[in-house]
C-alpha cells in the first residue's frame, strides 16, 4: 500500500503536466504588520484560480487508471471544484456532468463552461451546495457515472496535500505555522496529512467561516454533523457538513485551534489585500489572512504560512463586499431618524454632521401630515470614532434615532 506522504508527491510530480507549483510569496506589509514573516501560499494563480483543480485531476487520474473504460464523471460544486473537473475532463478527453447551486457567482459559472468546452454539461440546481449535492449523487446512480467528490474522497485528499509538498520544496526551513481554510475539509485534511509526518515541527490553524462552521461543530460532537443552517456569502467554504474521510484526518485537531472568521471581517480583508497587495481573493480564499489578528501574539517573530485558496471573485459583488467591510470597520453607519416635518429640519440636521460625514442614503420611511417623520439614514465616514461625536453632537440637539447597522432583521429588510 502506498504511503500517504509518498502518494502526495505522485500527484505533485503528476500536477507538473498542468502547472507548475504556485507562487509562495514572501508578504512585506502582512509582515511587517504582524511583526512576522507571513507568507502566501497562492494557489489562487493555479490556472483554475483555486486549488480545487489538484484534487480533481489527481481523483480522476487514478479512476481512470483503475477503470480505462470510465469515462463519465459527476461532481457538485458551488464553483471552485466545478472548474477544476471542467479543466480535468478536457484534458483527460472524458465526459463530465456539473452540478452547482443557483446561487453560483455568474463568474464561477461562465469559467466552468469555458474550462469544460464540449467536455462538461453544466446544470443548475438547488440554493445550497447540499441540495446540488444530493441531485448530482441521484444522477450519478441512474448515469453509472463515477462521483467526483469536492472533498469528501480519499485520492481528492491526496492531490490537496499537494500543496503541502510544494510548501516544504520551496522553504529552506519548514514553517512554524500553516493557517489553513475550512470548508469540507480535504484541503486541510490533505496539507496536514502530509506536513505532520514530512515537517513534524510545524504547527496548524484553521479558519472556516462563522456562518458555516461544520469543523468546529464535528469536534464538538466527536463526529461530522449537518449544521441547521448556513451562510452562503463564503461560497467556496459554506459547507453545512465537513466530509468523513476529511474528518477521520482532522479528528485530533485541538477545537482551540479552529478559528471562526466573520463574514463581515472577511470583506474588510478582501478589500485590504486588493487595495494595498493588488490581490484579488474570493471570500473563502481570505480566510487565512483574515484570522491573522487573531493570532497576532502567537505569530510574532514566527514564519507562517498563509494558503489563498481561490481569487475567483466575482466584482458585481465587490458593492455587497464594500458595504459590509465598512459596516464591520465602523466605517458605516445606519440608523432610523425621527426628523421634525418643518421647513429648514434636514438643513439643521446637516450643519450636525462633521466635516468627514456623509450621508449615503436618505430615505423617509414614513412621511405624513403630522410633526415628525421617520427617515433611514445611512452615514459614511473616515474613522469610525467620528461616530461617537456624531451621535454626542445628535444627542445634544434633542434627536431621537436607533442605530440599526447591526440589528440583522431591520437591516436585512430595509437596507
Amino acid at each position: 500500500m502506498t504511503d500517504f506522504t509518498d502518494a502526495a508527491r505522485d500527484a505533485a510530480r503528476a500536477l507538473r503536466a498542468l502547472f507548475e507549483p504556485t507562487p509562495l510569496q514572501l508578504n512585506d506589509h502582512l509582515s511587517q504588520r504582524f511583526d512576522a514573516e507571513i507568507w502566501l501560499k497562492r494557489e489562487d494563480l493555479t490556472p483554475v484560480r483555486s486549488y480545487k483543480l489538484r484534487g480533481a485531476f489527481n481523483a480522476m487520474r487514478k479512476v481512470i487508471a483503475r477503470e480505462p473504460s470510465q469515462t463519465r464523471f459527476v461532481c457538485a460544486s458551488a464553483g471552485n471544484h466545478a472548474q477544476g473537473v471542467a479543466f480535468a475532463c478536457r484534458h483527460f478527453g472524458v465526459r463530465g456532468t456539473i452540478f452547482m447551486p443557483v446561487t453560483t457567482p455568474r463568474q464561477k459559472i461562465d469559467k466552468t463552461a469555458k474550462f469544460g468546452g464540449d467536455a462538461v454539461d453544466i446544470r443548475m440546481t438547488g440554493d445550497y451546495f447540499d441540495q446540488s449535492l444530493a441531485a448530482a449523487k441521484a444522477f450519478c446512480a441512474e448515469a453509472g457515472a463515477h462521483f467526483l467528490s469536492p472533498f469528501d474522497d480519499a485520492d481528492v485528499i491526496e492531490g490537496q496535500a499537494s500543496v503541502g509538498v510544494e510548501i516544504l520544496d520551496q522553504m529552506a526551513t519548514p514553517p512554524d505555522l500553516v493557517i489553513l481554510p475550512v470548508g469540507g475539509g480535504g484541503l486541510a485534511a490533505g496539507v496536514t496529512g502530509y506536513m505532520r509526518r514530512a515537517a513534524p515541527g510545524t504547527g496548524f490553524r484553521f479558519v472556516e467561516p462563522a456562518g458555516g462552521a461544520s469543523l468546529s461543530a464535528a469536534l464538538a460532537a466527536g463526529a461530522p454533523v449537518t449544521l441547521d443552517s448556513v451562510d452562503s456569502f463564503v461560497d467556496g467554504a459554506a459547507v453545512a457538513r465537513i466530509g468523513d474521510a476529511p474528518f477521520a484526518r482532522l479528528a485530533e485537531a485541538d477545537p482551540a485551534h479552529v478559528l471562526s472568521a466573520p463574514e463581515d471581517r472577511i470583506c474588510a480583508t478582501m478589500l485590504e489585500m486588493l487595495n494595498l497587495e493588488g490581490i484579488v481573493l474570493e471570500p473563502a480564499g481570505a480566510l487565512s489572512v483574515d484570522a491573522l489578528p487573531d493570532l497576532a501574539e502567537l505569530i510574532r517573530g514566527r514564519s507562517v504560512v498563509c494558503l489563498t485558496s481561490g481569487g475567483n471573485f466575482d466584482f458585481e459583488r465587490l458593492p455587497e463586499v464594500k458595504e459590509r467591510a465598512m459596516r464591520y470597520t465602523g466605517l458605516k453607519k445606519y440608523f432610523i431618524l425621527r426628523l421634525p416635518q418643518r421647513p429648514g429640519a434636514l438643513r439643521d440636521f446637516l450643519e450636525v454632521l462633521g466635516p468627514d460625514d456623509d450621508i449615503a442614503r436618505f430615505e423617509y420611511l414614513k412621511k405624513s401630515a403630522r410633526n415628525f417623520g421617520t427617515v433611514l439614514i445611512g452615514i459614511e465616514t473616515r474613522q469610525a470614532e467620528n461616530f461617537h461625536a456624531l451621535f454626542a453632537r445628535m444627542d445634544a440637539a434633542g434627536y431621537v434615532y436607533r442605530d440599526i447597522t447591526d440589528d440583522e432583521t431591520l437591516a436585512g429588510f430595509l437596507i
